[in-house]
């Protein structure tokens, strides 16, 4: 049986060999690290060690929090944040909306970007912008971003658990959220960046005192070791796909934005990406519709849907991701199955 071609890479990306091996180490001399005695004091100041490294990865200079996750990153950073008001993108994650609440919304253009000119006064506001979209890899001008809603008299938190690591969220952020598992990284570890701890209210327990819980030493050394593995640039290949879904009859969602190489998202006119999933997935390509937390569901694409899409259109769209094992021949594997069931299709239809 043929080998399955993954490109859903942004739902989750295989562990590196590295992040493995380190989980594997730490597993075997494991011990809780708030225990007092001498192998409690050991995993601590692993535990305090890697806190060290990995803030210095991203040139940070203030907290790092680990976390489970973004999800639980974006909760912590936007419904916990001492700020009187919440701002959020209108193509924001799932976890960042459901931890704002009925928070404001900042609008985005039919390319899916907001303007920063429109920030305006922010206020007492905390704003949360997903750097880039998960959905349709579209990458926000987050420097521009940052200095409007510090004008503004913001705060910023940035969803970067798509990005690489990148000295850029020192500068620009007030508080980051960041995935293990986008990275190569094991599940079930993510960290939450944060200048100035006054902004958030403490919740007790561990994380100096703002995430109770045992912590994750081994996942914590995985996502470690993973981060310090450079990823390929996959520019040229989403640049062919792009090009070869145009030439199918296709439409590359936010085409003419400045999007994420390996993140692209494509419209197969006629076909429900339902159908699509299950031709594909047939063919053994695995790709997604939307993003991981909502591909399940039967709603449209909020996202699509704030770039002025109508409803039927954002049921034709299909996300392909791209990771570090990607290769040439995989994409022109998925681009022939895309073509064979665009050409069924409009077969049907005539």
């Amino acid at each position: 049986m043929a080998e399955t071609t993954y490109l859903d890479h942004a739902a989750t990306t295989p562990m590196t060999a590295a992040a493995r091996a380190a989980v594997a180490d730490a597993m075997a001399d494991w011990a809780n690290p708030s225990s007092p005695h001498a192998a409690g004091r050991a995993a601590r100041a692993a535990l305090e060690a890697a806190r060290g490294r990995f803030a210095d990865v991203h040139a940070w200079r203030g907290e790092v929090l680990f976390t489970s996750g973004a999800s639980e990153s974006l909760s912590i950073g936007v419904a916990r944040t001492m700020r009187a008001r919440r701002i959020v993108s209108a193509v924001e994650h799932d976890a960042a909306l459901r931890a704002a609440g009925k928070a404001e919304t900042l609008p985005v253009d039919t390319l899916g970007r907001v303007d920063p000119a429109a920030i305006g006064d922010v206020g007492d506001a905390l704003v949360a912008v997903q750097w880039c979209n998960s959905e349709t890899g579209v990458i926000q001008p987050i420097a521009e971003i940052a200095t409007a809603v510090r004008a503004g008299g913001g705060t910023l938190l940035v969803d970067a658990a798509q990005m690489p690591a990148s000295a850029a969220l020192a500068e620009h952020a007030d508080l980051v959220a960041l995935s293990a598992h986008k990275r190569g990284g094991p599940p079930g570890v993510g960290a939450l960046l944060v200048r100035d701890l006054a902004v958030l209210r403490p919740s007790g327990g561990q994380e100096r005192g703002y995430r109770a819980g045992t912590e994750n030493v081994p996942g914590v050394l995985g996502y470690l070791a993973a981060i310090a593995e450079p990823e390929p640039d996959h520019a040229g290949l989403r640049a062919y796909l792009d090009d070869a879904i145009r030439r199918s009859g296709g439409e590359v969602v936010a085409d003419g934005a400045q999007r994420h190489p390996a993140i692209g998202s494509y419209r197969m006119p006629g076909v429900a990406a339902a159908a699509q999933l299950i031709r594909f997935d047939l063919d053994r390509i695995a790709v997604s519709a939307g993003s991981a937390c909502a591909s399940g569901s039967l709603k449209p694409s909020h996202v699509l849907r704030a770039m002025g899409w109508s409803e039927e259109r954002t049921r034709e769209v299909v996300r392909v991701s791209f990771g570090r094992t990607t290769t040439q021949a995989e994409v022109e594997r998925f681009v022939a199955a895309w073509r064979g069931v665009a050409k069924a299709a409009r077969r049907i239809a005539a």
